[in-house]
């Protein structure tokens, strides 16, 4: 019985020291990756947003940027934000998981980290960075930091769908959605248009759909790569709209892909916090 409850204390502090090298190897590659997005920044023109430089753009797109925005509003650089929420992995049903992530978006040049830690069972958590950086896109998923489940990098089809993520999350920092940040803007009717970014080799385009306030109600891409040989449509809205810095932005979200039955959403997710970093 003796020589049973010692191997079971030696077990326990094996699993344990796993746990925690698992997850100082993970945060090790977070700071390289973040060090790395941010080494690449490029300095920003002009540095503050100038209420002249919509002029012309379609008429809800103007009403967007004269809500969400300030005379003078300072333009993002860098977002430092933390989330909670809810991710379903499942495809053919609701299983939801609860997450908790945090996030580094620079915008110039454009990039982010995702970091994720989604609970698949008591004490076993997937690790996910979700990531776009010097115009490739990448996902690496592991349990508990150890055991990789999926490493996605550079595929053309990736590198598209997280410059889509990297669009329609320009609603947490508004200022990116400027004609002076590389944003074209096209009229599709009085509550909706549709905008295209281009980051290198990669193009791609949503449509914003805004709320009777001006604000930012949803966003679709009419095809958002899945994997390499599937494309459909993608959406999400947002609501829980608060002033943070002079901008108007939604503190609340939600995405999911679109059947021809309807939308299946992936996330649900809630910014906690959210700091930025200014042009000057």
């Amino acid at each position: 019985m003796k020589w049973i409850a010692m191997m079971s204390v030696f077990i326990i502090v094996c699993l344990g020291l796993a746990v925690l090298y698992g997850r100082y190897r993970w945060q090790s590659n977070t700071d390289s990756l973040r060090a790395k997005l941010i080494s690449e920044q490029r300095s920003i023109k002009p540095a503050v947003y100038d209420p002249k430089e919509i002029a012309g753009l379609p008429d809800p797109v103007q009403r967007f940027f004269k809500t969400v925005l300030k005379d003078g509003q300072a333009i993002v650089a860098a977002v430092k934000l933390s989330q909670q929420g809810q991710f379903n992995l499942n495809e053919m049903e609701d299983k939801w998981n609860p997450f908790t992530a945090t996030q580094l978006v620079a915008t110039h040049r454009l990039g982010f980290d995702w970091d994720a830690r989604i609970q698949m069972a008591p004490g076993l958590n997937a690790f996910v960075h979700d990531a776009y950086l010097l115009g490739e896109g990448s996902l690496h998923a592991s349990l508990l930091g150890l055991f990789t489940v999926a490493n996605i990098h550079g595929a053309p089809e990736n590198n598209q769908g997280e410059l889509l993520r990297f669009f329609a999350e320009t609603t947490w920092y508004p200022t990116a959605l400027l004609p002076s940040q590389g944003v074209s803007w096209e009229a599709i009717d009085h509550n909706s248009a549709r905008a295209t970014l281009t980051d290198g080799a990669t193009t791609v385009s949503l449509v914003f759909r805004f709320n009777a306030e001006g604000a930012i109600a949803t966003i679709r891409a009419e095809a958002r790569y899945r994997d390499k040989l599937t494309a459909m449509p993608w959406s999400g809205r947002f609501w829980d709209y608060t002033v943070r810095n002079g901008m108007l932005i939604p503190l609340e979200g939600e995405v999911g892909w679109e059947y021809p039955e309807g939308i299946r959403l992936y996330f649900k997710g809630k910014v906690t916090e959210i700091h930025y970093e200014f042009a000057s």
